[in-house]
């Protein structure tokens, strides 16, 4: 038996994750502030340029997330090929505002993950 009882709790959604600050007393304003840093999401892209894909991948550790590239994406910029986006639901958002900056191929993007972010409950 340890003294603190560490538990990993699993959050898959905004109102799970309301749900776990709530129940520890939280300041209720601080919540909906919260709750966005409570989840972890992957998003795939398909296709994308690689070049692209370093932008993406600079922009999202800026922000404190990552990004999975393939192994040659810097030999080979001009190449297109997968990628996994990894961060918050927070860091997501923000993402996607910085995507939107870019030059059309990346406001693209951020189009494409505001859309899919939208769909997050």
């Amino acid at each position: 038996m340890t003294k603190y009882n560490p538990t990993i709790i699993d959050i898959k959604t905004i109102k799970d994750a309301k749900e776990v600050i709530k129940e520890i007393g939280s300041d209720s304003e601080s919540i909906n502030i919260m709750a966005p840093k409570a989840i972890t999401k992957i998003i795939k892209l398909e296709n994308v340029v690689l070049q692209d894909a370093i932008i993406i991948k600079q922009d999202m550790l800026s922000i404190g997330g990552e990004v999975a590239v393939p192994k040659d994406t810097f030999k080979l910029y001009d190449k297109t090929g997968d990628i996994l986006i990894i961060g918050t639901l927070k860091q997501l958002n923000e993402l996607v505002k910085k995507l939107a900056r870019h030059y059309l191929r990346l406001k693209d993007i951020s189009k494409e993950l505001e859309n899919i972010l939208r769909n997050v409950d």
